[in-house]
This record gives structure tokens, C-alpha cells and sequence, in this order.
């Protein structure tokens, strides 16, 4: 694998995905307030270094989140990276980019869990969250003492709390772990 810098988001989705959700969407929530989350240099261990190039982990990652937080298939996924301008979007990709096949996300989740690394994506969302100073500690559980009105300073809509609310309410490492392990025919 060959991590790459994540990617701005092209100029042309930005505009389309400006006129056509002009009050935004969770999806342009995240990318504009919370950036690049996830980078491909934090997933090299998972992927070997010959075959064929693999889809940008970073990409995966935040397509993954949004997929839990969504409550959707890999297909639905796939079907959203591939026709959802807010998705293209948050993923800083072309609207012409085609996407990749739903078997994708899988894969990459069993990546996840045999490089032991499930938590990764948990983690460094929780990191980002710290960085932006909106929730303090360590533990998922502490996304629930997160000021609002840190929120209101930084976003023009409650998208953040919303992603944290889905969390807390939704996840926990165990739930996240067998949800990957489910959906990735592991367990």
C-alpha cells in the first residue's frame, strides 16, 4: 500500500453539494468542522506492500462510521459513496468517481479485526473529538459530558453531537467489534 495525503474535496462537488443542501447535512458537517479524520498512513500495517492497490483506507474508515452511524448495509454504502453527493463530499471525492463494490467495506473490516486494530476508528474519531476540545478522557462513555456550547461556537447545525449521541447511545467497543465481526463473516 501507498498512503496518500487525504484529499480536499474537489472543487466542483463542494459547489454542487453547497447548492444542493444549502443548509448542509450531517455528511458536510463532518467534513467541514472535523476535516480529515482518518489518514491512509494509520492503516499501512493491515495492507501488504505488493498486489493490487487497495481502495484509500482513509476513505474506508469515515465510509465505514458513516455506514454504522447510518445504520447501513455494505451495499447501501457502496450505493451511498457511489450516488450521494454528501457522501462524495465527506469522502472528498469526484462526482464521477464510480465508488468501489460493496464487498469493499468487508474486507476492510476484517482487516480491522485480524490486525487487531478494530478500535481504530473509534479511537481516532474520539481523538478528533478531543482535539476540537469537545469531549475529555478516554472512554466512549465520557462522549456524554461533551459542553454544547463548544458545539455552538464550531458548527452551524448539532452534527457533531449528533455523531457523538449515535455513539454513546449506540456503540460501545463490544458492539463495535461484533459489528464488524458480523457483517465481515468472521464471527
Amino acid at each position: 500500500m501507498h498512503p496518500q495525503e487525504p484529499p480536499s474535496v474537489p472543487e466542483e462537488t463542494r459547489q454542487v453539494a453547497r447548492a444542493a443542501f444549502p443548509k448542509g447535512t450531517l455528511c458536510l458537517h463532518i467534513a467541514d468542522e472535523l476535516g480529515a479524520i482518518y489518514n491512509d498512513s494509520q492503516f499501512v500495517a493491515l495492507f501488504p506492500c505488493r498486489g493490487k492497490p487497495a481502495e484509500a483506507p482513509g476513505r474506508l474508515a469515515l465510509a465505514t462510521v458513516l455506514q454504522f452511524v447510518e445504520g447501513l448495509s455494505d451495499r447501501q454504502a457502496a450505493d451511498a459513496v457511489r450516488g450521494r453527493i454528501d457522501w462524495k463530499y465527506a469522502l472528498a471525492l469526484s462526482l464521477i468517481d464510480p465508488g468501489f463494490d460493496y464487498s469493499v467495506l468487508s474486507e476492510f473490516r476484517a482487516r480491522l479485526i485480524e490486525g487487531g486494530a478494530e478500535r481504530l476508528l473509534l479511537d481516532t474519531l474520539l481523538q478528533r473529538l478531543r482535539d476540537q476540545g469537545l469531549v475529555h478522557g478516554d472512554s466512549v462513555l465520557e462522549l456524554l459530558h461533551i459542553s454544547r456550547q463548544k458545539f455552538d461556537r464550531l458548527i452551524r447545525s448539532n452534527a457533531c453531537i449528533l455523531i457523538a449521541d449515535e455513539i454513546c447511545w449506540r456503540w460501545s467497543w463490544q458492539a463495535w467489534h461484533a459489528w464488524c465481526a458480523n457483517l465481515s463473516g468472521i464471527l
